[in-house]
């Protein structure tokens, strides 16, 4: 069965029995036999792989993996060094800068962000190439809200930084008064000027972490090219 390796196994092993999981999975074998399904099956759960349960600061939440070839890698909004970044992402960098005064990295990997405790997690966790949300309403949903659920559960301060309407209708599931929960519009080009420029999320959540005695995400991203 799955294998995250690390606390997360523990923490989702009964998810990962019940029945709407087992349909998941045998869904999800005979995609990958018959269609091209990104991200590649072994990057699926690469957001709780790379972000141990115990580890998670702040939580940003997509919807369904980049569906275009060589972009998606498990976590939501990144794109492995070497490709092009989306618009999104580069609206993501733009509104870093115009907060935090950082300068758009030359690659668009978020890997450094989850080593400091930014849980990247879509709500849906596969998708076939050239259609966005073809896997929407096959089982994932059941387990990225259970995976939020956990940790709401958690008494350590967390940030939820929800993006676009999607992501929003997940704020129902947050309700313990020690977390904090950012919403905005989604960086993408149709709904950036609508309320995701201007929101400040990035030096508003470390300020939540600093007040809570936590210590704050460095959001600038290496440089992988120069």
């Amino acid at each position: 069965m799955v294998h995250i390796g690390n606390s997360w196994d523990e923490i989702l092993k009964d998810e990962f029995k019940k029945e709407y999981y087992l349909k998941l999975r045998e869904f999800l074998k005979i995609e990958y036999k018959r269609e091209k399904i990104y991200p590649d099956m072994y990057d699926i759960f690469n957001s709780l792989k790379y972000t141990d349960y115990n580890d998670v600061k702040a939580v940003i939440l997509g919807q369904d993996p980049y569906h275009n070839p060589g972009q998606a890698h498990g976590l939501c909004f990144s794109v492995k060094a070497g490709i092009e970044p989306p618009p999104s992402l580069k609206n993501i960098f733009k509104e870093m800068q115009a907060d935090l005064g950082i300068a758009p990295p030359d690659n668009g990997e978020l890997t450094d962000w989850t080593k400091q405790g930014v849980l990247l997690l879509n709500t849906v966790l596969t998708v076939r190439e050239g259609k966005p949300n073809s896997h929407k309403g096959k089982g994932w949903e059941i387990l990225t809200d259970e995976i939020i659920r956990k940790l709401n559960d958690r008494n350590v301060p967390t940030a939820f930084i929800l993006w676009g309407g999607n992501a929003k209708a997940k704020r129902p599931l947050i309700t313990n008064p020690c977390h904090a929960v950012f919403t905005a519009a989604h960086p993408s080009p149709l709904s950036a000027y609508n309320g995701f420029f201007g929101c400040r999320h990035f030096s508003a959540v470390n300020e939540f972490l600093r007040q809570n005695g936590i210590a704050p995400i460095d959001w600038k991203l290496s440089n992988r090219f120069s």
